[in-house]
């Protein structure tokens, strides 16, 4: 059996199914309004498009009201999807809309797929394939200005995968959590616009008919056909850890957007590694002309108040550090929120938009990873860009005198009551 008689086997299991990935209508149309206005008859690139159940709901639906929909071209490498979509267009009426193509998603050539031609690339279940980073790099080129990408991805939903489940995505794909993928995006120079978490619903509308043809092409018995004998195991064996391990997994969703020059954030921005930390330290010295940042920092390393992940940089051209920021975990009347501080640009940097940039996906991975409340002593010309406003107006007063509107707090998760009452910072701020 070869890796081509297998995948024969596979896509033969699988044809006939409505999806090819967890999903729903219902998922679609929501990520479709996370997505903000669109142009009145969108051009819309659907990526591994399967069967093709999202390209005819955008074809029918996307773009503005009364619009007729968007003109869609879908792209698979496997025929039989793609014959399957132009039969269910045809019986919808949208065979003008929908425009199939026989591609590799993840090498399209630019002969065929110009450079700023789509307003939306759509890929449901279809990114793992080429990997979350290769599809942010290789499709931005194919956005028009102001266009969207929207992708699902598999995720962790808990911190400690077990072992069983572990063994299983490892040698699939390996998985991150959320807060992980946000910062992957906002790495790789994207600004996210929506998030949404498929609910187990969608999986079902997926395994559900999956696995109905498991068991019809097992009572048909495959002996003798070993690829898809290895097929059928392969499937069995997704459904298994599924069953026993799905509340440890799950598919998000994700509207994204390249961060433009004009926004004042185009800066490839990720957590810190241990290789920047000598780094980070320079730019806290040139930022700020004194040791006194830079060895707050150092301290903070060190004590229980950091947070692993919630210490941001943003590179330069050349790969350097350009900016840094940092939020560690202080109180406020015995409640937990964080504090930002400090934020520094190298001074060659200054002004460019790379320390907003630091500052605003460290700002979102906070609030992805579940933090309510977020405190900074700085400008007050500055820090209200990212939604900060007077503490004042919360109860909450710093440990010393300081100028009201310098004190600021920004509320990342409205459910979550809001403390009043002193802040009270972590030692090394000597406070």
């Amino acid at each position: 059996m070869t890796d081509t008689t297998f995948i024969e086997a596979f896509f033969t299991l699988h044809r006939g199914l409505p999806r090819q990935a967890p999903g729903s209508d219902a998922s679609t149309r929501h990520l479709l309004s996370l997505c903000g206005p669109l142009p009145e008859r969108p051009r819309v690139l659907d990526l591994g498009c399967g069967p093709g159940r999202s390209a005819l709901l955008l074809a029918a639906e996307a773009g503005r009201p009364g619009s007729g929909g968007a003109e869609v071209t879908a792209v698979d490498l496997y025929e039989p999807f793609l014959e399957e979509l132009r039969t269910a267009a045809g019986a919808r009426g949208l065979t003008d809309r929908v425009r199939t193509v026989k591609a590799d998603m993840g090498a399209l050539p630019r002969e065929d797929f110009e450079d700023g031609s789509f307003d939306l690339v759509w890929a449901e279940g279809s990114a793992y394939v080429i990997g979350f980073a290769a599809a942010l790099a290789r499709w931005r080129r194919l956005l028009a200005p102001g266009g969207t990408i929207v992708l699902t991805e598999c995720e962790w939903t808990v911190e400690e995968p077990s072992a069983g489940a572990r063994a299983f995505w490892d040698a699939q794909c390996p998985l991150r959590t959320t807060a992980g993928t946000v910062a992957a995006a906002q790495s790789a120079g994207y600004r996210v616009l929506g998030v949404h978490h498929l609910p187990d619903s969608d999986w079902a509308e997926y395994y559900g008919p999956l696995a109905e043809r498991v068991r019809a092409r097992s009572r048909d018995g495959s002996a003798g056909n070993p690829a898809m004998e290895a097929a059928l195991a392969a499937t069995r064996e997704e459904l298994d850890v599924r069953a026993r391990h799905g509340h440890e997994y799950g598919y998000t969703g994700y509207v994204l957007r390249p961060v433009s020059a004009g926004d004042g954030g185009a800066w490839p921005v990720r957590p810190e590694t241990a290789a920047d930390v000598a780094a980070v330290r320079d730019v806290n010295l040139a930022a700020f002309g004194t040791p006194l940042e830079a060895d707050l920092v150092d301290a903070l390393r060190t004590d229980a108040s950091w947070v692993p992940g919630l210490s941001y940089v943003a590179e330069g051209p050349d790969g350097s550090v350009a900016a840094h920021a940092l939020l560690t975990v202080c109180e406020v009347d015995g409640v937990r929120a964080l504090a930002l501080a400090p934020v520094a640009a190298d001074p060659a940097f200054q002004r460019s938009g790379a320390g907003s940039s630091v500052v605003r996906a460290l700002l979102a991975a906070a609030k992805e990873r579940g933090e309510s409340l977020v405190l900074v002593l700085g400008h007050p010309e500055y820090y209200p860009r990212f939604g900060f406003v007077p503490a004042s107006r919360f109860g909450i007063r710093a440990p010393f005198e300081v100028p009201d509107e310098a004190m600021m707090a920004l509320v990342l998760d409205d459910s979550v009551p809001v403390p009043a009452g002193t802040i009270r910072y972590p030692a090394p701020f000597g406070v």
